[in-house]
């Protein structure tokens, strides 16, 4: 699976995240201060995203202080679905439910040992595929779609 993985800062949880990615076999390409030094949180967030929502990259996993700025900014590329999650259910859901594609993360709240079953869980997870859960996905979609109209 290719995936983007970025932060405005690096970290040991950073650092861990690249590991455990590679160590699973997928092909993982950095953004942000992961790649380069002095960027901030919403270039670090948006350039993923809007490489993954143009088929890039399979998924996106990002961090910044919070969470809650990169969720924000990714959330806003259409075709992304970005979840903070603070544990493994949040992402088993998120995954199941909401069709996610972006895993974000806290730099400050997520330790390596958190991250782990997060991310053991959101790359074991598929989507959801009950009717209740495409219905869902679908309003999302047109919901999306209905704004993207609008701002024109």
């Amino acid at each position: 699976m290719r995936v983007a993985v970025s932060s405005d800062q690096t970290n040991a949880l950073t650092r861990y995240t690249v590991s455990y990615l590679r160590g699973a076999g997928h092909e993982v390409r950095l953004f942000g201060a992961l790649r380069k030094k002095g960027v901030e949180w919403v270039e670090s967030s948006s350039i993923p995203a809007e490489q993954l929502a143009k088929g890039r990259f399979d998924e996106a996993v990002l961090f910044c202080w919070t969470g809650t700025g990169a969720a924000i900014v990714a959330n806003k590329i259409p075709g992304v679905r970005a979840a903070l999650c603070t544990d493994a259910e949040q992402a088993r859901g998120a995954r199941r439910w909401d069709h996610a594609n972006v895993l974000v993360m806290s730099l400050q709240l997520t330790s390596s040992a958190k991250a782990r079953k997060i991310l053991d869980a959101w790359f074991s997870e598929g989507f959801g595929t009950k009717p209740f859960d495409l219905r869902n996905v679908a309003r999302l979609h047109r919901l999306e779609m209905r704004y993207l109209r609008s701002a024109r």
